[in-house]
């Protein structure tokens, strides 16, 4: 330790994808100097065949930090159809729900990633690049991370150190426990043409063989079909036209036949959620602070909404590690984010099952949600905006 090199920065950030950036981005335009830890090399590709469904708010709170360029390849969302195979009853919510331009906006990940890649280099943001964090440390006048960079060891120090990653350095911190739940269940991800456009109208379709969304992606769509691990490897493995058919039966003929599947890729799926946001100096936001399943697309959104929660709970604090500021962070949050995993895990548990009677009480459900405006705009306003304090 003593050997190593080190640097100080009022604000230390281990992860930068998305989320990490946007804090990043957040906190350099409050005047404090921001280091940004990155595992992946500067220009290597990135190979995440996601494409991520934004709200209209997350899109809007990218382009208010300068990380969403006119030219950034995006295909709007202007409606979302629920509905489930099998019974009748549906739900459809759309722009007019919320008076706004767009409900959401489909995006790959790549694109999205460059595009902050940008904004970080012209906000002037340091990152620390091909840097992976071996552990971390809350002390009480500053946090450290012990890091390996391609010069060697180091050890970092900042007032606060953010993690904002999926891995388990969180889990060695005092106090912070995670609650898992393996759901057993994979996400399939293939690009699928059918024969009508998306003309902006995404499709949550809950089916006898497991939920899935068709994201505007193009002039084509995103299919995430979660399938259990069997059935995932067998999809995507599958010939095409079995496929096909197997999706055409499930999905219906709202937008024609199914023209074409591309290929397949699948990631497991399970539910992380640490039991506390802080411990010590080190706040915890986005995969850090949970992950969820795919169902109504709020992992990354979520997660967005922990940047900006924790830049605005420090704005105008002298020291960003301040105990008091991050307890106004971690209260703020705690409403929306156990909302919106208790909403996911719950869909999921609503819809396992498909006896007749299960069927017809889901389809009056939505039925009712659909025909009473003023739950509709309600229940849109929480996937769009989260659930506020």
């Amino acid at each position: 330790m003593n050997a190593m090199n080190s640097e100080h920065a009022d604000v230390l950030i281990v992860g930068g994808g998305p989320v990490g950036a946007l804090a990043a981005l957040r906190l350099a335009r409050q005047g404090r100097r921001v280091l940004l830890i990155e595992a992946r090399a500067r220009d290597a590709e990135v190979r995440d065949a996601r494409a991520l469904a934004l709200s209209w708010h997350s899109r809007e709170l990218l382009a208010d930090a300068g990380a969403w360029p006119e030219d950034l390849p995006a295909t709007v969302i202007d409606t979302v159809h629920v509905s489930q195979q099998g019974s009748c009853g549906r739900t459809r919510l759309d722009t007019s729900d919320l008076n706004l331009p767009h409900l959401g906006a489909v995006v790959d990940y790549p694109a999205l990633v460059t595009g902050l890649g940008a904004a970080l280099e012209q906000a002037g943001v340091q990152v620390w690049w091909q840097t992976r964090v071996c552990s971390v440390k809350s002390l009480s006048q500053y946090a450290c991370a012990e890091v390996d960079a391609p010069e060697g060891k180091r050890l970092l120090t900042a007032r606060l150190l953010v993690l904002a990653e999926g891995g388990g350095l969180a889990e060695t911190l005092p106090g912070i426990r995670r609650l898992v739940h393996d759901y057993r269940q994979c996400a399939v991800l293939a690009e699928v043409e059918t024969e009508l456009p998306p003309q902006g109208v995404a499709y949550e379709r809950f089916a006898h063989d497991g939920p899935f969304a068709l994201l505007p992606h193009g002039e084509r769509y995103m299919l995430v079909w979660t399938r259990s691990q069997a059935d995932a490897e067998r999809l995507v493995a599958a010939d095409e036209n079995a496929l096909r058919a197997q999706l055409q039966q499930a999905f219906g003929e709202r937008q024609g036949r199914i023209r074409s599947i591309g290929p397949r890729a699948s990631f497991p799926l399970a539910l992380r959620q640490a039991n506390l946001l802080v411990s010590g100096r080190v706040a915890l936001i986005g995969n850090a602070a949970q992950t969820m399943h795919p169902v109504a697309a709020q992992g990354l959104n979520l997660g967005l909404r922990d940047a900006v929660g924790l830049s605005q709970a420090l704005e105008g604090a002298a020291d960003p590690g301040d105990a008091r500021a991050l307890r106004r962070y971690a209260a703020a949050r705690k409403r929306d984010s156990h909302a919106v995993v208790g909403f996911t895990h719950g869909l999921i548990k609503l819809f396992d099952g498909h006896h007749p009677v299960q069927n017809a009480l889901r389809g009056a459900g939505m039925t009712v949600l659909d025909a009473l405006p003023a739950l509709r705009r309600k229940f849109a306003g929480h996937l769009v905006f989260g659930v506020q304090g």
